[in-house]
């Protein structure tokens, strides 16, 4: 990897007037802002369907796109929305948050209407490339569209539904596809929106110099598509109930453990079929992505299984995954395998050596380094293939982090290791954590866009175990057209800058 820099910034949080960030003429000044302050990384979340929590790591599909992201302005403008659909697709919100329940309850249905509408307002060349998609997805798309119009129609987790629908019995399937045939293909029209306009948005930022770092949860979400499609690759007992769930023991996060509830693989199943899912997979977020983070690395090597049922992730145990076997397999089909590996948390020797031999970047966070000279994430402590972080998703914003009176050792030492004044303002702190970041050997540093905007603990992203109210910031319009230069200036300086 060349040395550089990027973004960590969710396209929902972009800004604009309905209620969360979609694809549309701000992505292009967004790109615009990277391409100017010489920001050749754009990092996402996740982009598939959210539902309960609105989490992008508990996603319906972990191949479908998020129908919150589709613009309907861009819609209008290629012949398939109306001016009026528009208007009614519109709200009253508030544009520095986003708005998922109105999302839900008013953009959807304006969303559903249109895709209907699909067959009388397509021309050959869309029809013609609407028909390519499908032939090209199918081996995902027809088991999501099912899952979602059963689901709709359901109104709960598949792991409810009457035993026919929930065990895929073939003449329950038959009667939705021939009943549901309409909702069916709303759902794929939907998912060919969104399709259509994210490519155009990786042109444009393949013509801006920038590329787009995706990222994938190592597991799939309980409620899901994968999970009802292929339970033979789950741990699941004869009615599909989970015998065990994934989470992680007790950390710096929380002191009861993450009890994340997401199925557990079946590695071997999986490695009967020379991981053919995986491989899927992986070729499914190349077609979305340049590069690829892998959260949660460390489930390759070992993963932390909870007895399903428990309230907590305390009484869970280490258990090994053939992480070597897949990585093998995955290399052979990709060779050059753009991969980031999420290796935080409880890391253990066989974690590093797993990412190490088949030489995949790691990840380094300076808001964990500040607690003695022989701290991993201290940059003096780096290799160059790292991606640096001054913080990501799950921690507070740095602001957040320099203003938390619990952390105020940490603090005096982050101060100390710069050789900073005692009263230096939030917003220097802020300024000298990047600028620390950008100065380290890691190849690649990715500074979250509320760090860039130096914005404090209100901006947050997420609060890990904390069940609601995360997932919600969104800047105003203002505020990614203002002008940066002293993040430009670090850019420089630090020898990141785009050539």
């Amino acid at each position: 990897m060349n040395r550089c820099a990027g973004i960590l910034l969710h396209p929902l949080s972009l800004p604009g007037s309905i209620g969360g960030g979609t694809l549309n003429d701000q992505v292009d000044t967004f790109l615009d802002f990277c391409k100017e302050h010489h920001q050749t990384i754009w990092q996402v979340l996740p982009l598939g369907p959210t539902g309960y929590g609105d989490s992008p790591y508990q996603s319906f599909s972990t191949h479908a796109g998020n129908p919150y992201l589709i613009s309907i302005e861009e819609l209008v403008k290629s012949g398939l929305a109306t001016e009026e659909e528009l208007e009614k697709s519109k709200f009253d919100c508030d544009e520095a948050k986003i708005d998922y329940c109105n999302l839900y309850e008013k953009r959807r249905p304006a969303l559903y209407a249109i895709a209907e509408q699909f067959e009388k307002r397509a021309d050959k060349k869309q029809k013609a490339a609407f028909k390519k998609f499908c032939e090209e997805q199918e081996h995902w798309l027809e088991d999501y569209v099912l899952y979602m119009a059963i689901k709709e129609e359901q109104e709960k987790s598949w792991q409810e539904w009457p035993a026919p629908l929930r065990k895929r019995r073939k003449p329950a399937l038959d009667k939705v596809r021939t009943e549901k045939a309409t909702v069916l293909d709303i759902h794929r029209v939907i998912q060919w929106f969104f399709n259509e306009q994210w490519q155009a948005v990786r042109a444009k930022a393949k013509k801006a110099g920038v590329k787009i770092l995706g990222d994938i949860p190592i597991f799939v979400a309980l409620d899901s598509a994968d999970a009802w499609a292929n339970p033979d690759l789950f741990q699941f007992d004869k009615e599909r109930k989970p015998l065990a769930v994934a989470g992680v023991p007790p950390d710096y996060f929380s002191k009861d453990g993450q009890l994340w509830g997401n199925p557990l693989y079946k590695w071997e199943k999986h490695q009967s079929t020379r991981f053919r899912w995986w491989a899927d997979r992986i070729r499914s977020s190349l077609r979305l992505y340049d590069m690829v983070r892998i959260d949660h690395f460390r489930g390759f090597a070992g993963y932390w299984s909870v007895p399903a049922g428990e309230k907590t992730a305390i009484g869970g145990e280490w258990k090994k995954a053939p992480g070597e076997k897949l990585f093998k397999l995955l290399q052979s089909e990709f060779p050059d395998l753009p991969v980031v590996a999420e290796d935080l948390g409880d890391i253990t020797p066989d974690v590093n050596e797993l990412r190490d031999q088949f030489e995949l970047p790691g990840m380094k966070v300076l808001q964990f380094a500040f607690s003695e000279p022989t701290n991993d994430f201290l940059p003096h402590n780096y290799r160059s293939n790292f991606v640096v972080y001054t913080g990501t998703h799950d921690n507070d914003t740095t602001a957040g982090w320099y203003e938390d009176e619990e952390r105020t050792q940490e603090q005096k030492f982050f101060r100390h290791y710069l050789g900073l004044r005692e009263d230096i303002s939030t917003e220097e702190a802020v300024e000298q954590m990047v600028r620390l970041a950008m100065r380290s050997v890691a190849d690649i540093c990715i500074v979250p866009f509320q760090d860039v905007l130096k914005k404090g603990s209100d901006c947050r992203m997420n609060t890990p175990s904390k069940a609601s109210d995360n997932w919600q910031w969104r800047m105003t319009s203002e505020e990614l057209r203002k002008k940066q230069g002293w993040l430009l200036e670090a850019t420089w300086i630090t020898g990141r800058k785009a050539p």
